[in-house]
């Protein structure tokens, strides 16, 4: 509910509205009141909200004030191709992640500053950086996504592989940040020294002392990301040209366009909380089965987030 009434006001506090944006600055004010009511723009907010709200929960978003297409079809047009590149960030985030914090291991947890570095810097940066070395320098990939809206990523694969690495980079930098706080207590405790005291290979360590004390943490790390990468990808699909739900969401506000943007904005944010729901429930089994057993209410495992 919360969430809905956010998208709504970021919606009513954009300058201007679809009625100019349809009369090019060309109407007359009369002309512009008249279509604004014929629209519903003129109504008070609250009731445009409570109707929007109404609507949405039965499933109805409405109709685009500009195309007078069903928001409900836009979306579906789109959401295929941000899933696919949310999935295959995924992917590529978890494999970054997993030789990252391979390293650190192998360095008995030093390192952190340089995924910390990469976490922190501007997705146009990263943006920028890759799209110079591998489609400007290189050219080994195209600089723009030239996929139709409706068409499918796998028509094009190499037009996945800019924007998934620009969203991985820092995804993994983030998730790494995390993890490596659990991964420096899992190394100080007893059971690992002892391993190591008995000389045990350290792919032998990793799987069988260290990994059981990470799946927790990285299952819920990964249900952040996932949230965070399908709230975040409007910049990245729109420096790219992808045609997902971020670049609808962006050309929708260009055009004042605001039943596309409420539905477009709603959209990662329901996903967004559920991830988290998913993230804070993993996060509370530790605890709840050290509850059961009797030690005192404490986590039984570090959680990701306890030494970032």
């Amino acid at each position: 509910m919360a969430a809905t009434a956010v998208v709504f006001a970021a919606t009513a506090l954009l300058p201007g509205d679809a009625s100019d944006v349809r009369s090019a600055g060309r109407a007359s004010e009369q002309e512009r009141a008249d279509e604004r009511h014929r629209l519903g723009l003129d109504r008070p907010a609250l009731d445009r909200y409570l109707d929007w709200l109404y609507a949405a929960v039965r499933g109805d978003l409405g109709r685009s004030l500009v195309s007078g297409r069903a928001v409900s079809g836009l979306l579906t047009e789109r959401l295929p191709a941000t899933g696919v590149l949310v999935a295959c960030t995924l992917a590529v985030t978890a494999v970054l992640t997993a030789l990252a914090l391979g390293v650190a291991f192998l360095r008995g947890g030093r390192g952190g500053a340089a995924a910390s570095g990469l976490a922190a810097t501007p997705q146009a940066v990263h943006a920028a950086v890759l799209g110079t070395i591998f489609a400007g320098i290189l050219g080994w990939l195209p600089s723009v996504s030239l996929l139709p809206p409706g068409g499918s990523p796998f028509d094009a694969p190499e037009a996945l592989v800019l924007p998934a690495l620009t969203l991985a980079l820092p995804s993994a930098a983030y998730a790494t940040a995390l993890l490596r706080g659990t991964l420096l207590d899992t190394l100080r405790r007893p059971h690992v020294s002892d391993a190591r005291m008995r000389g045990l290979p350290a792919g032998l360590i990793l799987i069988r002392h260290v990994l059981p004390f990470l799946l927790v943490p990285a299952l819920r790390v990964t249900a952040l990301v996932a949230g965070g990468l399908m709230a975040g990808t409007a910049l990245v699909e729109t420096m790219f040209g992808y045609p997902g739900t971020g670049s609808l969401l962006m050309s929708a506000v260009a055009v004042r366009d605001v039943p596309v943007v409420q539905a477009a904005a709603l959209a990662p944010v329901v996903v967004l909380l559920l991830c988290m729901l998913v993230a804070d429930r993993l996060d509370a089994r530790p605890a709840e089965r050290a509850v059961r057993a009797g030690v005192g209410g404490g986590p039984a495992l570090a959680t990701a987030g306890g030494r970032a």
